[in-house]
Parts: C-alpha cells; sequence; structure tokens
C-alpha cells in the first residue's frame, strides 16, 4: 500500500485476547483490511411487565446485550508479487488459524481432559480461554464473546494454500453482567460505557421546534 507524505495513519481494526486474571496483553491480531460495515444490535433488559408495577416500564435490569457483526477480506495478492517466502509457503493459513484458535480450547487442555476421564474423574472443568477484546479505533475498545465464525476461502495456489478470504465475525459484548466489576474485562466494559456518555453530552442537543411542537400537551 502506498503512503503519502502528509496524509493520515490510518487504523486498523483487530483483536486483542488478554489473561482473564492479570490483564496481560497475550497476542494481538490486526485485521489486514478494515470492513467496510460494522452491524451492531443492542437487546434491552428492560423489567418484565407483569410485575404489576407500572413505573417497572420505564427500569433496565442492566446493560444492553449489544452484539457486532463484521466481515473482514484477506487477500495475499500484494506479498506473493513482492516474493513473501512465508505467503508462498502457507498461504492464509497462520493468519486464519490465529482467529480460529480463539475459539477452540487448547489441545494441551483436551488431552488433559481425556487423561482425567480416564482416570475415573467425572467432574471436568470447561477450558479457561483468554479475554476477546475487539479493537476498532480508540472509542471503542470493548471485551467480547465470539459467537458466530465462518470463513470463504475464495481462491488457492497450486499447494492449495488460500490465498483470498472472507472472514465474518459476529461478537457479544460482555458486560459486568458476564465479568463482574473486578476484572479487567468488567473495568474496560465500564470504560466502554463512560465512552458513550462522553459522546452523547458532545450530541447537538435538539428542540422541540426542530419536532414542530411548542411543547409537551
Amino acid at each position: 500500500m502506498t503512503s503519502f507524505p502528509g496524509s493520515p495513519r490510518l487504523l486498523k481494526g483487530g483483536i486483542a485476547l488478554l489473561d482473564p486474571q492479570t490483564g496481560a496483553v497475550l497476542r494481538i491480531i490486526a485485521l489486514q483490511y478494515n470492513p467496510d460495515t460494522l452491524t451492531r444490535s443492542l437487546k434491552i433488559k428492560g423489567v418484565d411487565s407483569d410485575s404489576g408495577d407500572h413505573i417497572d416500564a420505564l427500569r433496565l435490569k442492566g446493560p444492553p446485550e449489544e452484539t457486532f457483526k463484521v466481515e473482514a477480506e484477506m487477500d495475499l495478492s500484494d506479498q506473493l508479487e513482492a516474493g513473501d517466502s512465508q505467503a508462498a509457503q502457507n498461504g492464509l493459513h497462520p493468519a486464519l488459524a490465529s482467529l480460529e484458535v480463539i475459539v477452540y480450547p487448547s489441545s494441551a487442555h483436551l488431552l488433559s481432559m481425556n487423561g482425567l476421564v480416564a482416570a475415573g474423574i467425572l467432574e471436568i472443568v470447561p477450558a479457561q480461554t483468554p479475554l476477546t477484546v475487539f479493537v476498532f479505533g480508540p472509542n471503542r475498545i470493548v471485551p467480547v464473546r465470539i459467537t458466530e465464525f465462518s470463513i470463504t476461502e475464495e481462491a488457492f495456489d497450486t499447494s492449495l494454500n488460500p490465498i483470498r478470504a472472507k472472514v465474518s465475525l459476529g461478537m457479544r459484548v460482555l458486560s459486568v453482567d458476564d465479568l463482574g466489576f473486578n476484572q479487567k474485562g468488567g473495568n474496560l466494559f465500564i470504560a466502554y460505557l463512560q465512552q458513550k456518555e462522553q459522546m452523547q453530552q458532545r450530541a447537538t442537543a435538539g428542540s422541540f421546534n426542530v419536532l414542530g411542537i411548542r411543547s409537551l400537551p
């Protein structure tokens, strides 16, 4: 990619994997190309209407369930043209694997669990995974769980290594309801919410006149 003097530095979105206890950064995965769109949805957690208290219609039980969906493209055409030996030998396998292993328990954990089962231990503890943090610019740094993951491999080299692919990621924001207040993930969520509140204060306020009325009835 050609850069020009004085042009703004292009930030890349990506994922950071953190130790859930210490917050230490384990790995950073930058997207090769930023997605053209980012789809978000919020499912509101309101108090049930059958409580009988009319004021409950204005109450919230907690943060909404927020989800993200992005589609990211990967393409090794430039690297292959430049003679990149890693790209020529493995294609996109390393880049895809760095995302895929996020949603797998490690092979060491699976082998360990198999050994425990063979020893007659019935209560198996689910695998502990790193804290996944979705980063899409300085105003959007948020802990997430990947809930959907699909890959479409669109072109291959002569060894059938993928050299062009499209990755679709669905993510659910992890709030303090999921992580609590005393962990790194909970702190990140609170900072994310506070960022929203600060942005809300910067929005231009409307008026009744803009709405075509003088006041409410």
